[in-house]
């Protein structure tokens, strides 16, 4: 596909460009500029523009057609950012199977997914290497590897360009398969506009040729897509990193000149806690993002006072549905919210029955927007579960979340709906637990879940790591409980080493909930 001159204003100013396209011409434009690097290989944007022509020649040669799935599971690379371009540039929808998960929910999304070619990686042909594996999918893999075709044999020679594709704004851009946290995990379809949309919003926000995005958290993610494809949507660089490590984050920020980068709450933590931070030049940062998890106040404080640039999080859904931003440096006072919904976003809150509730009352969140979902891959059951109409016919998804808006129209999100306890007939919302838990010192993270109860149904039950190994987990107790209200107060403390996390740093509750929410407990234990 010749790439013919595109500025940013311009991809930023449409109503709908395909990303192939941009990529070309950027590739066209940018020539010997780095448009991706990893620890082993830096690849130019003309480099990018040549193999994302031969790896989609490749596809259409094996017969995939535009809109058909195609599979990646892999660590992030340069190849495996390849491979989604390529697929991108057939016209196909890059079905991205999470990598971290156990070999046989990696199958099962394989086959929900109906792709016929899987591109992978030795780590992950070792992951699944003693299940049946279907005979129809061709494997391709990333790291030349006896994982499969080695890629270099693999694709067609150098020069080779795909045949033209049509890509239509509602075709499949990508499957995002959900966390499987809350039961078998579904394929989330978002379209070639959906991507072009959040491109667009990063662009408006200053993302350019100048921009070096590093990539901390996994390409099969929506949290690390919603800043890599605007980084290559504005001709920058994007840096990956194959596995977050603290320190390393901020070599590589040091030596690449970051700035942008898009965290999970836990990263942060984790980076901040680092008794050097301070000693990094990271005066390159110009922003930096977080999305997909809780993110504590006085962590966006301690990010905010020590280092450079602008803080922004993100509230929303891989399903789309509205999303919320918190500009958090120029409303420092605002930082127990998630921000204002998005210009062109409507965001509202409704009760268990479905109604629409006033401004101030707490509810169901559900939002409408240019950001939404095709659907549930193969599950129109399921995405209907998932919408929500109001009275004016508008599709709205359920987010799965509580909150209310305050006085300023900024959100403050309480829990997920399926975290809620019920203790009593009296509803609990566990961040409100968790905040008297980790106001104290001794408490470097809590969860609090709720458990089986004799006398009230259920109630709740506190899992913390420690910051001092000393501290009295009962001590620890009594000292929430003492400004929790008498329906808020927790029956049990269990002390562990690390809280249960997905890939992208979500606190995964149920796993809690099976392994503390077996038998009625009524007293403080380790």
């Amino acid at each position: 596909m010749t790439g013919e001159p595109l500025n940013v204003a311009q991809i930023a100013a449409a109503d709908f460009i395909p990303l192939p396209t941009i990529l070309a011409a950027h590739a066209a434009r940018r020539g010997p500029a780095i448009a991706l690097a990893d620890e082993r290989r830096r690849v130019p944007w003309a480099e990018l523009g040549e193999l994302t022509e031969r790896i989609a020649a490749g596809l259409q040669a094996a017969g995939v057609m535009p809109t058909e799935p195609v599979a990646i599971a892999a660590t992030n690379s340069v190849e495996a950012a390849l491979a989604f371009t390529g697929v991108l540039r057939a016209g196909a929808a890059a079905a991205l199977l999470t990598s971290s998960a156990a070999g046989e929910t990696v199958m099962a999304m394989l086959a929900d997914s109906t792709a016929r070619v899987l591109f992978l990686d030795a780590a992950m042909a070792e992951k699944i290497a003693d299940l049946p594996f279907p005979e129809s999918v061709m494997r391709v893999a990333l790291d030349d590897s006896d994982a499969g075709v080695p890629l270099s044999q693999w694709l067609p020679p150098a020069g080779t360009t795909a045949a033209p594709v049509a890509i239509a704004p509602e075709h499949p851009f990508n499957i995002i398969y959900s966390s499987g946290t809350t039961g078998s995990p579904k394929g989330i379809v978002q379209s070639h506009k959906m991507r072009h949309e959040y491109a667009r919003r990063n662009l408006l926000g200053g993302y350019s040729d100048a921009t070096t995005t590093i990539c901390s958290t996994p390409l099969y993610s929506n949290t690390t897509l919603v800043s890599f494809f605007p980084t290559l949507a504005g001709g920058g660089k994007v840096v990956l990193m194959a596995r977050f490590d603290a320190r390393r984050f901020l070599e590589l920020s040091q030596a690449e000149r970051v700035t942008h980068a898009m965290l999970v709450p836990v990263q942060y933590r984790r980076i901040m806690e680092l008794p050097d931070f301070d000693a990094f030049d990271l005066s390159s940062y110009v922003l930096k993002s977080s999305t997909s998890a809780p993110f504590p106040a006085w962590l966006k404080a301690d990010v905010l006072k020590r280092w450079p640039g602008g803080l922004l999080e993100a509230y929303g859904m891989t399903e789309g549905g509205a999303s919320a931003i918190l500009i958090a440096h120029e409303f420092p006072d605002k930082l127990h919210t998630v921000g204002r919904v998005s210009p062109g976003h409507v965001m509202k809150v409704i009760d268990e029955a479905g109604n629409e509730l006033p401004p101030g009352e707490t509810g169901e969140i559900v939002g409408h927007s240019p950001i939404m979902m095709n659907g549930y891959h193969r599950q129109e059951g399921k995405t209907r579960e998932a919408e929500w109409f109001d009275a004016e016919g508008r599709r709205f998804i359920r987010h799965g979340d509580i909150g209310r808006f305050d006085e300023d129209g900024f959100l403050i999100l309480m829990d997920r709906s399926k975290d809620l306890i019920i203790s009593g007939g009296f509803n609990i919302y566990p961040t409100d637990l968790e905040a008297q838990l980790t106001r104290q010192s001794a408490v470097r993270e809590a969860a609090v879940i709720g458990i089986p109860s004799d006398t009230w149904g259920e109630t709740p039950f506190a899992v913390v790591v420690l910051a001092d190994p000393c501290a009295d987990p009962a001590a620890i107790l009594a000292e929430a409980n003492a400004h929790l209200g008498k329906t808020q107060r927790i029956s049990g403390i269990a002390v562990i080493d690390e809280l249960p996390r997905s890939a992208i740093g979500k606190v995964l509750k149920r796993a809690l909930r099976d392994r503390f929410g077996g038998n009625p407990v009524t007293q403080a234990f380790t």
